[in-house]
């Protein structure tokens, strides 16, 4: 299973880490900077993993401290994509003791968001691990966060799909309602795009497939399709032409994946690992 992840630079990062540090903190940490008024000693702490799961987001959580303070030391236990237990130790600071505390949430938040993300990915790919079918996410995903979810998905062994509207051409029932149908929709955008941009068409019947492919859709998408249904349009569409990709998306659960898979298609997109991941418990405690 490919644990590949790549995270965004940090141009990308850091001004989005200083937004919601600066949401987290307001006009100043009342409780810390009373506590700590004058030359902040240096401390230690440790993050422990309260329940089982894979583990995301270590770097960014060292970033978030390293912008409160570039002198915090950070140093993970586990590597990005481990499953870890729990009670596992999976990173040890050590820095000026108000860095740690008004930067503790906010990188918390973010693993722990991660993790669950990573976590929940990693189930649904291991239900089809022995299938050659893909597991990929959707747009679905929390504003301002959409990098990072993504990650996470990666890290759970899921590839990514298109991360904006810039990265691909996906005519949804709503754009071939708009369009008057699929023909006449991929017509004019085709004429419009960039070159190395792919379309892929969303259908919903036998004949939206059959329309789709006599109009040089290079991916499509077989949507809320029963599971019989979605066998003979797999058979139609490899017997037409064998180089366009196959995605199937809808209602998708760790109890169906498996079964979606078998009809043959190359790719599963579901918003489940996002939308439905429950955070992964982390805490962090102080070794003054």
């Amino acid at each position: 299973m490919s644990t590949f992840a790549v995270l965004p630079p940090w141009l990308i990062l850091d001004p989005l880490l200083r937004e919601w540090l600066s949401e987290d903190i307001g006009r100043g940490d009342r409780t810390t900077q009373s506590l700590l008024a004058h030359n902040p000693p240096i401390g230690q702490a440790k993050w422990v993993a309260k329940a089982p799961g894979v583990i995301a987001g270590l770097p960014v959580a060292a970033r978030v401290f390293q912008t409160l303070d570039e002198q915090v030391k950070f140093v993970s236990c586990a590597a990005e994509g481990e499953l870890c237990q729990s009670g596992q130790v999976i990173a040890q600071m050590s820095g000026a003791l108000d860095a740690l505390l008004m930067g503790e949430r906010v990188a918390l938040n973010l693993a722990m968001r991660l993790s669950g993300i990573a976590s929940l990915t990693r189930q649904y790919v291991e239900r089809i691990e022995d299938l050659p079918t893909q597991l990929v996410d959707t747009r679905k995903t929390t504003p301002g966060l959409r990098v990072l979810e993504k990650y996470a998905t990666q890290l759970g062994g899921a590839i990514n799909h298109r991360m904006g509207l810039d990265d691909a051409v996906m005519i949804k029932d709503n754009h071939i309602a708009v369009a008057g149908g699929i023909s006449k929709a991929i017509a004019q955008i085709r004429q419009r795009i960039p070159y190395p941009l792919t379309i892929e068409v969303e259908t919903e019947s036998l004949e939206q497939v059959s329309e789709a492919m006599q109009h040089g859709a290079d991916i499509i998408m077989l949507d809320n399709m029963s599971l019989e249904r979605m066998h003979q349009a797999v058979e139609t569409i490899r017997q037409h032409n064998s180089k366009i990709k196959i995605e199937a998306s809808g209602n998708v659960s760790l109890e169906t994946i498996c079964s979606v898979a078998e009809t043959g298609v190359d790719y599963i997109s579901s918003s489940a690992p996002i939308t439905q991941a429950k955070w992964l418990d982390l805490s962090m405690k102080i070794e003054c």
